[in-house]
Parts: structure tokens; C-alpha cells; sequence
């Protein structure tokens, strides 16, 4: 499972001219959900996310986590994520999850986070959407629970 992390001062993501998830201070997180991966991934990264201290404290140090902040997360499935463009014009998507697969572990991902306590919106599986964010910082971290990088 892979997720692209950013901290921002507010994020939307739109489905046919309508706002359907929305945070201000916090985090957007676009998740991509791989072949193999399981439920220890969606909870590995949701505790990833939770705890990352990517927000700065009053010494400007970032020591601080969403939870510490009282932020929210923005979270939208993002199956481009796996895409392998080493070869070719084209991307390639075989190392993404099946459809299926993917929305389960992605709600599972959010329901381990909204177990934090956390307010977490999120956009439409597998709908064509428009996703809005003003990065804070920037700060923008990738994170993969394979450990790939």
C-alpha cells in the first residue's frame, strides 16, 4: 500500500461539481492499494499517518502529529499510484489491487484512522473526481508499508 502524504491548510475533492469530502488543517492522504497487500498494510499506514509528527510545534520544529493538532484527513483512493512507467509511453497498473480489493482495504484504511479518533472525509471510489490542495509547508512525504521507499 502506498500513500502520498500532505500537509495542508485545506483540502477538497469534487464528483460532478459537488464538494463530497473537505478538511481544513490536516492532512491529504491519496492511497493506492497494491496486489498482496492486506489488513496489517491499511493499519501499518493509518498508524503511519496518525502519528507522524509533520507539524510544527512553537519552536517551528515539526513535533507535532495530526492528532496533536486536532486536524482531520482527507483521504481518496488513487490506484495511479501503481503505476510502473519504467517501460514505454504509457503506464502500466498490473501492480495495483482489483477493484474489489482495493475499496475494502481503502475503508478499512479510514476506519483504522477514524479509530484515532480522527474526522477523516473522503472522495468516491473509483469515480472520476477533482481534488483541491493548498499544501502547508509544502510538506508532502511518501510513504509505502512495503518499505520500498
Amino acid at each position: 500500500m502506498r500513500a502520498v502524504v500532505q500537509r495542508v491548510a485545506r483540502g477538497s475533492v469534487t464528483v460532478e461539481g459537488s464538494v463530497r469530502g473537505e478538511v481544513e488543517r490536516g492532512l491529504v492522504v491519496l492511497l493506492g492499494v497494491g496486489r498482496g497487500d492486506t489488513d496489517d498494510d491499511a493499519g501499518y499506514l493509518a498508524d503511519k499517518v496518525a502519528n507522524m509528527r509533520i507539524f510544527e510545534d512553537g519552536q517551528g520544529k515539526m513535533n507535532l502529529s495530526v492528532l496533536d493538532v486536532k486536524g482531520s484527513v482527507l483521504a481518496v483512493s488513487q490506484f495511479t499510484l501503481y503505476g510502473d512507467c519504467r517501460k514505454g509511453r504509457r503506464p502500466g497498473f498490473s501492480g495495483a489491487a482489483p477493484p474489489e480489493e482495493a475499496r475494502r482495504l481503502f475503508e478499512l484504511f479510514v476506519k483504522e484512522l477514524e479509530k484515532y479518533g480522527l474526522k477523516v472525509a473522503t472522495g468516491v471510489f473509483r469515480e472520476h473526481m477533482t481534488v483541491e490542495i493548498i499544501n502547508d509547508g509544502p510538506v508532502t512525504l511518501l510513504l509505502d508499508s512495503k518499505k520500498n521507499f
